[in-house]
């Protein structure tokens, strides 16, 4: 990993995103979207197709992938079904792998993968010209780890086939990560996140390109109290991750960290029973081929 930008999680980050997951709730978040508009777009995208192809960028451990190839399996039980995954990180492609090993419908869903950067991939890509299209591309929380936003989306559309969906699901615009991000973007993004985007900014890039979508809000809150407690572990391992760094106290100056706690708890979250409950809105945008 070049040193000078971070854009995947490895070491330590690694641990960070799953104890951030854990704690959060995202993926359960995500699945009920999932389950509830995937299979009729599915049904959708695969009718009249003798086989399906799938890409997933950014998939990280998988556990979205394996739920969404299983939909698709159920949808469509007698079709052959492929899947490419693009990710950065050699660590959590890894558990990907071990999670397949412990799924056994996915067993006969022949994988390729692509251990490297999305913008890599593309390049690898256009290099080769021999170009593979898709039924179904899933890019699932990679958007701030892009350069170039608008050739990813070109990219990323133009590989897919007739009738098939692109879904981008990213940070819900006004939701507490936007305000969060927004107010202090000069503070936060870095080497990690060079520069933060939220659903209004995807939304934004599509209407330019003149693609049809649709958006869909995925619900999702979770607890913030302990961040509050400066005696609290897990306080910090959460103001840790959402603010991109490895230590949050020795990262910011005193009066920084004091705008940060302030906002979090009074612009970005709701207090309930005494607990501060962050508003961590997704938005799934599905984006017609």
């Amino acid at each position: 990993m070049p040193t000078a930008k971070q854009t995947c999680y490895e070491g330590s980050t690694v641990q960070s995103f799953q104890f951030y997951l854990e704690k959060s709730g995202e993926h359960k978040a995500i699945l009920q979207c999932v389950h509830s508009l995937l299979p009729g777009e599915f049904k959708r995208i695969g009718s009249g197709k003798t086989s399906l192809d799938v890409l997933g960028v950014g998939s990280g451990g998988g556990e979205l992938d394996v739920q969404m190839l299983s939909v698709l399996q159920s949808t469509f039980p007698a079709l052959p079904i492929t899947a490419d995954i693009v990710e950065g990180s050699s660590q959590l492609s890894d558990n990907f792998k071990a999670l397949i090993a412990k799924t056994a419908n996915l067993q006969k869903i022949p994988f390729t993968w692509h251990i490297m950067h999305s913008e890599d991939y593309q390049k690898q890509v256009k290099t080769k010209g021999d170009v593979k299209k898709f039924d179904f591309i899933h890019m699932i929380q990679m958007m701030y780890y892009v350069d170039d936003l608008t050739e990813t989306i070109k990219f990323y559309h133009s590989l897919l086939k007739n009738n098939g969906r692109l879904m981008i699901i990213l940070e819900k615009a006004e939701g507490g990560w936007d305000t969060l991000w927004k107010t202090y973007e000069k503070e936060l993004c870095g080497d990690t996140i060079t520069v933060y985007r939220s659903s209004a900014t995807v939304v934004s890039c599509l209407q330019s390109l003149g693609l049809k979508y649709e958006e869909h809000t995925i619900h999702n809150t979770f607890d913030i109290t302990e961040c509050f407690d400066t005696t609290s572990a897990m306080g910090e391992r959460l103001l840790n991750f959402m603010t991109a760094r490895d230590h949050f106290y020795q990262s910011f100056t005193p009066e920084i960290r004091t705008g940060i706690l302030d906002l979090l708890k009074n612009k970005c979250s709701t207090e309930k029973d005494g607990r501060v409950i962050f508003d961590s809105n997704l938005s799934c945008i599905l984006i017609y081929g």
